[in-house]
């Protein structure tokens, strides 16, 4: 069992025990903090599973179906998750409003309290582990969970600030203050999940840290005497990388292919963690500027 699978079941656990807990606890006591943490960790739970699901079939190798594999399914999960965070945060405001209006009191705040104490620790050691996950893997989906769990140690704490200053001051109106805030800080978390994955859909660039290494790493070679149509995507765990190389017309294709290895091989060393699939054409000419000509050429011939 890969890491990214581990971390997507341990998540997933967590977020079963948060659920039951706040859950009877939030029923129990009438707090719509504590519900609203009930609700986003029922959707925690569900986010974890289709990031499981996510995970497995990311991880699958490429096929004839699938040329350049299934990366891209973790860009699909994380603008998914980015939506159902967005609609847990508006659903959180919509209670938090009813319960100022209302004035609801809190009850049984002895239990509320240690219930949000046990959700910290627990929130905070999965944060912990899938950041860890994440950096080992490069993963988009361990990446955008631990975003997500991040939110819910933040609004937990928030959670139980309130509750604590109900217990000693009996103002019952910080809930729905709190609740409120979190639900518009758990909304702007979620715009990046979704602009992150929607990016990756169209097949952004990588990262221009990493592109200007990369051309650091070509124009480094003494046999490269220059180069053209470089680009860059990723997907998951995947960089893509093409560019054509130019050399000089007397080289000969054993000397050119072993310069291209390599330059592909001090690309894959600018970053070990990602799995790098480099495509490089090699060019005896810049052949880039011929076929600019060309371009020129056909475009005035079809406007005469």
């Amino acid at each position: 069992m890969t890491l990214q699978k581990k971390a997507t079941i341990v998540s997933s656990s967590v977020a079963v025990s948060l659920v039951v807990i706040k859950l009877i606890v939030g029923i129990i006591s009438g707090s719509v903090a504590v519900l609203a943490s009930a609700i986003d960790s029922g959707l925690d739970l569900a986010v974890s599973l289709f990031n499981l699901f996510a995970v497995t079939n990311a991880e699958k190798p490429a096929d004839e179906k699938f040329n350049y594999g299934r990366g891209k399914i973790e860009a699909i999960a994380a603008v998914i998750e980015g939506v159902i965070i967005t609609a847990s945060g508006i659903y959180i405001f919509y209670e938090a409003i009813q319960k100022m209006l209302h004035a609801e009191p809190v009850t049984h705040l002895d239990i509320s309290i240690g219930v949000m104490v046990i959700s910290l620790v627990l929130t905070g050691a999965l944060v912990m582990f899938l950041n860890h996950v994440a950096n080992v893997t490069q993963s988009m989906v361990i990446k955008s969970d631990a975003l997500h769990y991040k939110t819910d140690l933040l609004s937990n704490g928030a959670i139980l600030v309130s509750l604590v200053v109900i217990y000693f001051t009996d103002f019952f109106l910080i809930d729905a203050i709190l609740g409120i805030l979190i639900a518009i800080y758990i909304i702007y978390s979620a715009f990046e999940l979704i602009q992150e994955g929607v990016l990756v859909l169209l097949d952004v660039s990588l990262d221009d840290e990493i592109v200007e290494k990369i051309k650091e790493v070509i124009e480094s070679d003494p046999g490269v005497t220059d180069y053209h149509w470089l680009r860059t995507r990723k997907a998951g765990n995947d960089y893509f990388v093409d560019v054509h190389l130019v050399f000089t017309p007397d080289i000969s294709l054993l000397e050119a292919h072993r310069i291209g290895d390599n330059v592909e091989a001090k690309i894959k060393e600018i970053d070990p963690k990602a799995d790098w699939l480099i495509n490089i054409h090699l060019d005896p000419y810049d052949d880039s500027v011929i076929n600019e000509e060309e371009d020129v050429r056909f475009a005035g011939n079809e406007a005469g």
